[in-house]
């Protein structure tokens, strides 16, 4: 139990950002850095989700798991996406997140992203090469989020980018049957001209 408790303190000193603290005590044993709780977060997951920089990348250098999965199928960047913090996408990325990586609905950061439209996320992702075409297990694609949620230029960014306006969901409606209002329109002459 003794790795549980101080995975434990680890967590929550990543959660609160205290940064002393956790050098010190990861620099008194390194497997703290990788270690990870009965869900499998780790302490790199906590501090992308609260938006902790200095954390995640004092934990970078300290060999945390860039592609750590939690029990959710998790990666730290898909927290990272869903909460738009910027800077620790970026951090994460370089220090070589897959920008793909599936959680266990299918879903990737992209997906997060276009759903929540966070539009510089989106940037941020294709910088790093991102698919814009990888299907979730209901066979939505990042775009048809972004239409479904009226994420127009969301939705833009990613059809400028090579995101499908054809591929069909498991209803068999593509993201242009999926958009309400003018945006399918939009979409259709972005590709069809």
């Amino acid at each position: 139990m003794e790795g549980c408790v101080s995975n434990l303190l680890v967590c929550n000193l990543a959660y609160s950002g205290k940064l002393e603290e956790l050098k010190e005590r990861i620099l008194a044993d390194k497997s703290l850095a990788t270690r990870t709780d009965q869900a499998g977060w780790s302490p790199l997951h906590i501090a992308a989700s609260a938006g902790r920089d200095e954390i995640v990348k004092a934990l970078l250098g300290k060999g945390a798991q860039v592609n750590a999965v939690n029990q959710n199928g998790c990666t730290p960047l898909h927290y990272a996406a869903s909460k738009n913090r910027h800077e620790i996408a970026v951090m994460l990325l370089e220090g070589g997140a897959n920008p793909d990586a599936k959680d266990h609905y299918e879903a990737t950061a992209m997906h997060r992203a276009a759903a929540k439209g966070n539009l510089k996320m989106i940037h941020i992702l294709l910088y790093y090469k991102a698919s814009t075409n990888i299907q979730d297990t209901e066979g939505n694609t990042p775009l048809h989020l972004a239409c479904d949620e009226e994420r127009v230029e969301e939705a833009k960014l990613l059809v400028s980018h090579g995101a499908s306006i054809y591929i069909e969901n498991k209803e068999e409606k593509t993201p242009l049957q999926v958009a309400k209002g003018g945006l399918g329109l939009i979409l259709r002459r972005m590709v069809e001209g």
